[in-house]
Parts: structure tokens; C-alpha cells; sequence
């Protein structure tokens, strides 16, 4: 039997070539760059550890647990630090604890009092079972009031998507919100009766979950994940074009300029894990579909975002850094999105007496800033610390990466991209999707996503074996 061809050794690839090893079911894992994790991306120089990308794994199900105990990483694995567990938000130029409970909610600055009144009437607001796809500010707005959107949901969207809530779809970037609504018609309620159904499917809020990376940063997973891959990941190797022959397909590779012709291989089935900005330049060659099928998914939003890793003497920083760290509403004028207090978190990110702060520009927000030069981007960011964090002196590490494709941004009308990757499925059986642009994209979805779809390919290869394939 040919191998199942792999695009793509983001952590999505990498986890599902892992699984389909275990099950004796051989692939090949194609990665057009030099270097496995795709946004993950850790560093370090001079006692200090700066992640490029993502800083943590959220456990939000036990098939994260899972990999990391059979990639044999349970011991280089380490938690956030308990203490670290606050977030800020920035209100009138000074951080305020989100709140994290009904006393903190009544005592916080956060909201006026008519605010707070306007929220704690969600459980009586109507749902709304429209079929029309409805954004994330309009929904919120609408169950919790406009002053929560704009200094909680709007940072934290910045946040977490980089992104835009009046664009982003509730249905798809956000669907346990609409889930919620839609089955308890409360969001309150659903918090208080949903618990059940959580824990029957083994899974963990968010807000609950453990968060985690590695004694050497969080690299280490897609690295040791290499390693136990061994030759079945191969780097340098962009995919030009993937072809369906009806039970096999062909994987082509670019060839010689003076070669009208390419090199290929034959493979059992494809799985497509790559970003869906990458997977848009890869011709489709089936019957009955055109060649430029994948080309809808260019049209995803993928805003640039830029991370800037400071390090400081913690004598300079009168700011106490006890917390995950803080978000910053559009409304406060900031150039960066927000910071992590990455030392506060986890330990061995900076030298003793020193401190580590990560700050993210860019996004959708600022989308222009994110791809200035290094030297603007950290002095951007310094300004912005010194005034919120009252830093004082210069940075003793200076670390800045930018992704120019960063986040997909689930925008409202996503329904036809994900509508097109399942098409697809349909009409060509052996051609599978996964990764972020069809599952969410934490790093925790992004694993989960992986593991899942090994179930379909197994599948898929079963069927294979009982019926042998006949080339074209």
C-alpha cells in the first residue's frame, strides 16, 4: 500500500502522521519550509526563552495529555504558574483585573453601574434563532450590552484572533457561544447547566483548563514529534499539484525549469494540513472539479502579526507582573494588542533578577504596523510599556518575529470555505482536511484536529485494502 501523503508539519501533520504510525499505517509528511511546528517558533539566548509564536497548550482535552505522554515529553512538561493566573485589562490608561467572579464583577471600574445592570439581565434576553449568520460584536451587544463588548470582548478578541468581533462569525469562530444560546437560550444558563454534557465528552472549558509548554519551550513538541517520525518528514518540499485517480493520487513536486515535466509520487490518500493561504496554491486535479478548487480559500483573512520579546532587570518594571497579562481595548489608542508576563508564567524565561514580557501588534486592528521594520515594532512596543507597566531603563533582550499570514479569521459568510473543504471530501474519497482553517485554531484544536481525523483516514485505508485501487 502507498503511504498516506501528509501537506504540512505544523502541529496538525505532526500529530496525525504520530497517530497513523502507531497504527501501522506508513506516511509521508510534505513541508515546504526548512523547520517543523509551522508558527511555533521558540528561541533562546543568554538565559532568556522567547516564543515567536504561541506561549502555551491549553489541555482542553485529554488527547492533548495523550500525545504528550506517548511523545514522551511528560517530564520536560510544565504547568503555568498558579499564581500567574490574573489577566488586565486596560481601562483609562491603567490595568484592572478582569473579573473573575460576582464580587469582583459588582466592585470592578470596568463598567458603569448601568453596565452592570444591563449584563446581569442576560438571562432573560430572547434568543435568537434566525439562520442568518450573526458577528461577535452584534451577539454580544445584544446578550451582554455594549460596554461589554467594547472593554472585555473587544481586547480579548484582539487577543486571541488578532481579530475584528464586528466581522468575526459567532456560528464558526465562536461556536460554543452559539451553541450556548442556541440550545439554553442564555449564556448564564448554559454555564450553569452545560457542565454535564462537558464532562461526558471529556472536554474543558477554557477557562478551566491547565495551561502548559515545555522546560525548553514549546518547540520541543514539534521537534520530538519529528524525531520519532524520522524519515517520513521531508522538509525543502513544496507541493505543486495533488491529482485524483479514483482510489490513489498523485503528489507533484516542482521540477526542473527546463523539464516540462514533474516529479511525483503516488500516495493512498492526501491529508491537507497546511494554511489554507498555502493550500490556495495548490492545483486540484480530479474529474469533475476545475484545477483552481483550493484558490476560494486565499480569500480567508490571515491578518500579519508581529510578537516583540522584551527582556528587563525586574527593578526596572514597577509593575508587580503577577498575572497571565493584559489586553488592550481599541479604544485605548495602543499600538500593541497586549502583553504576557511570560516569566510570571513559567519558569526559566529570563535570568535570575530578570523579567520576560511578550507584546503582539498588528492583526486586523493595526495590520500595517505589524510589517515595520524590527527597530519600529520594539520601539512601539517599549513606549507602550513604559506608560502602562511604568518600565523604566533599557530592555537586556530584544527579540521580534512576524508572521505576515498569521490567524484565519472565521469571518462571517466562512460557512462557504468550510462548505468547499467538505465538497471536496465528498467527491474525491481519500482527500481529507484539517488543521485551522476548519477547526479552530488554538494549538489545542489544532492537536485535537490531528488525532480526530487519523479516525477517518483508518477509515478510508480499510476500505482501500478490501477493494484493490486501479491507476489511471
Amino acid at each position: 500500500m502507498n503511504p498516506v501523503a501528509i501537506v504540512g508539519a505544523g502541529i496538525t501533520g505532526l500529530t496525525a502522521a504520530f497517530r497513523l504510525k502507531e497504527q501501522n499505517i506508513p506516511c509521508v509528511v510534505y513541508e515546504a519550509s526548512g523547520k517543523v511546528g509551522g508558527v511555533i517558533r521558540t528561541y533562546r539566548e543568554g538565559g532568556y526563552l522567547a516564543e515567536a509564536g504561541p506561549n502555551a497548550i491549553t489541555e482542553i482535552s485529554g488527547k492533548i495529555y495523550s500525545l504528550v505522554s506517548d511523545a514522551e515529553l511528560m517530564r520536560d512538561r510544565i504547568y503555568s504558574n498558579p499564581a500567574a493566573g490574573a489577566n488586565y485589562l486596560l481601562h483609562h490608561g491603567r490595568l484592572v483585573p478582569a473579573p473573575t467572579s460576582i464580587r469582583k464583577f459588582i466592585t470592578t471600574p470596568l463598567f458603569t453601574a448601568r453596565g452592570k445592570l444591563r449584563v446581569c439581565i442576560e438571562p432573560f434576553i430572547s434568543a435568537n434563532r434566525s439562520q442568518d449568520e450573526e458577528n461577535l460584536a452584534h451577539f454580544v451587544s445584544r446578550r451582554l450590552g455594549a460596554e461589554f463588548l467594547e472593554a472585555v470582548i473587544n481586547p480579548f478578541v484582539a487577543g486571541i484572533y488578532a481579530g475584528d468581533p464586528s466581522l468575526l462569525s459567532v456560528r464558526h469562530g465562536f461556536p460554543r457561544l452559539y451553541s450556548a444560546e442556541q440550545l439554553h437560550g442564555s449564556l448564564v444558563r448554559a454555564q450553569v447547566f452545560g457542565g454535564r454534557a462537558r464532562r461526558r465528552s471529556g472536554e474543558v472549558p477554557k477557562t478551566e483548563a491547565k495551561k502548559f509548554s515545555f522546560a525548553h519551550g514549546l518547540q520541543d513538541l514539534p521537534d520530538r514529534l519529528k524525531d520519532k517520525l524520522g524519515g517520513a518528514v521531508q522538509l525543502h518540499t513544496p507541493i505543486l499539484a495533488i491529482r485524483d485517480y479514483g482510489g490513489e493520487w498523485s503528489v507533484e513536486f516542482p521540477g526542473d525549469l527546463s523539464n516540462s515535466s514533474h516529479p511525483s509520487r503516488l500516495h493512498s490518500a492526501v491529508l491537507l494540513a497546511a494554511p489554507a493561504h498555502r493550500l490556495a496554491n495548490i492545483s486540484f486535479i480530479a474529474p469533475n472539479s476545475p484545477s483552481n478548487a483550493l484558490a476560494t480559500l486565499s480569500e480567508i483573512v490571515h491578518p500579519p502579526v508581529a510578537s516583540v520579546v522584551l527582556g528587563f532587570r525586574r527593578s526596572d518594571v514597577c509593575h508587580s507582573l503577577a498575572g497571565f497579562g493584559f489586553l488592550v481595548p481599541a479604544s485605548e489608542k495602543r499600538r500593541i494588542l497586549g502583553a504576557i508576563f511570560s516569566s510570571s508564567i513559567f519558569c526559566g524565561r529570563a535570568p535570575s533578577g530578570h523579567v520576560t514580557i511578550t507584546a503582539y501588534l498588528g492583526g486586523c486592528r493595526n495590520p500595517d504596523l505589524a510589517l515595520q521594520s524590527p527597530e519600529k515594532l520594539i520601539a512601539a512596543t517599549l513606549s507602550d510599556l513604559r506608560d502602562i507597566l511604568g518600565v523604566t531603563g533599557s530592555p537586556t533582550f530584544e527579540h521580534c518575529s512576524v508572521v505576515p499570514h498569521a490567524i484565519p479569521q472565521y469571518n462571517v459568510g466562512y460557512a462557504r470555505y468550510k462548505q468547499t473543504m467538505e465538497r471536496l471530501e465528498a467527491a474525491h474519497p481519500g482527500l481529507f482536511f484539517a488543521g485551522t482553517c476548519k477547526d479552530g485554531i488554538s494549538l489545542g484544536n489544532s492537536i485535537i484536529s490531528g488525532h480526530d481525523v487519523t479516525r477517518r483516514i483508518r477509515a478510508c485505508i480499510s476500505r482501500l485494502r478490501e477493494v484493490p485501487a486501479k491507476v489511471a
